[in-house]
């Protein structure tokens, strides 16, 4: 019962060490109950004196106590903001312990940003394919007349004229099918996420001629999941040759990719048991503060001959996998990670 609600709850015996974890607890603290079981508190997380001090005085004091928007530093190095609620508990023999419940307050952000960021999304695609639909269809005369005008022209070398306006009548018609992004119907297959990350890892050594360093880190318990290869492989290739591109040359550039599971989270307003979470870290120079909000937005680039579509149609394919796309980025470090759902028989 414990393991199907998002909240974390974490047990612990008089002396403050682990008796018990639950999924969500185990996902908000990236530690597993196994190697948790037996552990003082202050082991949990990094600089533990302030969670030391809420733990120990309700202890002391035996009077439940909430706080809210403690931080907490995890053994990974990364800081989380949680709800505290500590209650103390007496079993029937006797013994005491603390019952602690830890919400993050950075998981409903997540989720009102979600929110948000979709609807933007939806409003941005429905303006884009109006202005398609009216964009194609004189780009569909343009080029045809010009294919008349060829037939008609009495001089060779004036056809080059309308091969020109053909030629970029197409490129523009092909910057809109872009623009649309992926529209076809999913082609769901039993996918294993390292294939794909593996794939496109060949793909960038051999455009860089093994100039570029790229650094392995798997989870291979990860079970396979029901995805579309082809569009998978294209994201995965557009955050990867983004990451590339930002570098100053492909020797200079180093990309990680790691891949973990997750329980009980929450992608737009739905829960999921399990999720496949794949981080794409590279050490470029970082996106601009000022582009960080809409990185993902059409159009939307840092560099002079980007077209800032990559990442737009990355995004718009794992969201139609059911998943989510975020980024995080400073100096020397930008990250990339989606969430997918993986069906409830894997958890």
């Amino acid at each position: 019962m414990l393991d199907s609600i998002s909240t974390g709850v974490l047990a612990l015996d008089g002396d403050l060490r682990v008796i018990a974890l639950n999924a969500a607890g185990q996902a908000l603290l990236e530690t597993s109950e196994a190697r948790c079981l037996g552990l003082h508190a202050a082991k949990l997380v990094l600089h533990p004196a302030e969670w030391l001090e809420h733990l120990t005085h309700v202890l002391n004091s035996g009077n439940p106590h909430a706080s809210r928007g403690i931080s907490l530093v995890l053994l990974s190095g990364q800081e989380i903001h949680v709800d505290v609620i500590i209650t103390p508990y007496a079993d029937s023999d006797s013994e005491s312990g603390l019952l602690v419940e830890l919400m993050a307050i950075d998981r409903l952000l997540r989720i009102s940003r979600d929110e948000n960021l979709l609807h933007a999304q939806e409003t941005s695609r429905a303006l884009i394919r109006g202005l398609a639909h009216e964009i194609k269809n004189p780009l569909g005369g343009v080029r045809g007349a010009a294919q008349l005008l060829a037939r008609e022209l009495p001089n060779e070398e004036l056809t080059e004229y309308t091969r020109i306006i053909i030629r970029e009548a197409d490129r523009l018609r092909d910057l809109v099918d872009r623009l649309l992004g992926p529209n076809r119907q999913l082609e769901l297959q039993p996918l294993n996420i390292h294939e794909i990350l593996e794939h496109v890892r060949n793909l960038i050594c051999a455009e860089t001629d093994n100039r570029v360093t790229i650094i392995r880190d798997y989870d291979p318990s990860l079970p396979d999941f029901p995805g579309d290869r082809a569009q998978l492989i294209q994201a995965v290739l557009n955050i990867m040759r983004n990451a590339l591109q930002a570098a100053a040359s492909p020797k200079e550039c180093e990309i990680i990719l790691r891949s973990r599971s997750q329980r009980q989270f929450t992608v737009g307003t739905q829960l999921h048991r399990l999720v496949c979470r794949v981080d794409i870290i590279d050490n470029g120079p970082g996106i601009p503060p000022e582009l960080q909000s809409s990185v993902f937005a059409p159009m939307v680039t840092g560099r002079a001959d980007g077209t800032g579509l990559g990442l737009s149609i990355a995004q718009s394919i794992i969201h139609h996998h059911g998943g989510a796309l975020e980024c995080d980025s400073c100096p020397g470090e930008t990250r990339f990670t989606f969430y997918l759902p993986m069906d409830n028989h894997h958890a």
